[in-house]
C-alpha cells in the first residue's frame, strides 16, 4: 500500500491551559478530497495553522511528501506544495484578475527583480510560461468575463472562485480549503462544489475542506473528520459520519 501524501500524528497543540487539539490524528491520501467538521471551536483552523506553519504544536509529527513541516515556515510549507485558501479574502482588491493569480506563481519564478523589471532573455521566457499557466487556470475556473476588472469590484461569490485560482497558481500537491463557501448564496455554494470536484478529478489535487455547509461536505468528500473541543469524534466515508451518534451529539446538543 502506498504511504499516504500528509500525515498528521498524534498532534496536541495549546495555548496557555486550553487545548486547541488533543492528539488528533489523520491521514490525506494523493488525489483525495477530505473535509474536516466540528462545531465553531472545534480545532478545524487550528489544524491548517499547524499545517502551514502558522503554529508549531507541542508534540505530534506532521509529515508531508516524507518531510517533516514541524517548525517550517509558511514560505517553506508553501515550497514543498501546500496551498491555502482562506475564508476572509486575501485578493489585493485594486489589482486585476491575471495580476492576483501571477501573485500566486512568485514561489515558482527563479529571476530577480532587476531582470524582471527589465523583462528580458530568461525573464521574459519565464513570465510568459507563467502567464500562460495562469490563462489555463482561469479558462479551467471559468473566469474569462472578470479578467481585465479590479478584482475588488467584482462579486463575492467570484471573488472566492478567484481566491481558489491563485492558489492553484501555486500548483500545489496537497490544498487547504478553508470554508470556500461561506457567505455563498445556493447558486454560488454549486458552482464552487462544482470546481472543487473538478480540480480532485481532473487536476489529482488532494484536499483538506473546512466548512459548515454539511450538504456540501457530505456530497463531494471521499472522508469526513468530525471534530469537538479539539478531539476527534470519528473518522470515515461520509454515510458513516452522518449517522455516528457522538456527531450527531456534538451538532445536535443531544446525548451521545
Amino acid at each position: 500500500m502506498n504511504a499516504p501524501l500528509l500525515s498528521f500524528d498524534a498532534v496536541t497543540l495549546r495555548f496557555g491551559g486550553v487545548t486547541a487539539l488533543d492528539d488528533v490524528s489523520f491521514t490525506v491520501n494523493d488525489g483525495e478530497l477530505f473535509a474536516v467538521i466540528g462545531p465553531n471551536g472545534a480545532g478545524k483552523t487550528s489544524i491548517f495553522n499547524c499545517l502551514n506553519g502558522v503554529y508549531r504544536p507541542e508534540s505530534g509529527e506532521i509529515t508531508f511528501r516524507g518531510n517533516s513541516l514541524i517548525g517550517a515556515k509558511p514560505t517553506q510549507v508553501a515550497k514543498h506544495g501546500v496551498a491555502r485558501t482562506f475564508q476572509n479574502l486575501g485578493l489585493f482588491s485594486n489589482l486585476n484578475l491575471v495580476d492576483n493569480l501571477m501573485l500566486g506563481r512568485h514561489l515558482l519564478m527563479k529571476s530577480g527583480f532587476i531582470a524582471g523589471a527589465l523583462w528580458f532573455g530568461r525573464a521574459k521566457r519565464e513570465e510568459i510560461h507563467h502567464r500562460g499557466r495562469v490563462e489555463e487556470i482561469i479558462d479551467f475556473l471559468e473566469l474569462q468575463p472578470y479578467r481585465y476588472s479590479p478584482v475588488g469590484m467584482l462579486p463575492y461569490g467570484i471573488q472566492k472562485r478567484i481566491e481558489l485560482g491563485r492558489a492553484l497558481s501555486m500548483e500545489p500537491s496537497l490544498l487547504l480549503l478553508d470554508e470556500p463557501v461561506a457567505g455563498m448564496n445556493l447558486e454560488e455554494t454549486e458552482d464552487m462544489a462544482r470546481f472543487i470536484i473538478e480540480v480532485r478529478d481532473h487536476l489529482h489535487i488532494a484536499m483538506i475542506l473546512v466548512e459548515h455547509d454539511m450538504h456540501m461536505v457530505m456530497d463531494i468528500a471521499d472522508r469526513v473528520m468530525a471534530l469537538n473541543f479539539g478531539q476527534c469524534l470519528a473518522t470515515g466515508v461520509p454515510s458513516v459520519i452522518q449517522s455516528d451518534p457522538e456527531v450527531i451529539a456534538a451538532y445536535l446538543g443531544e446525548p451521545a
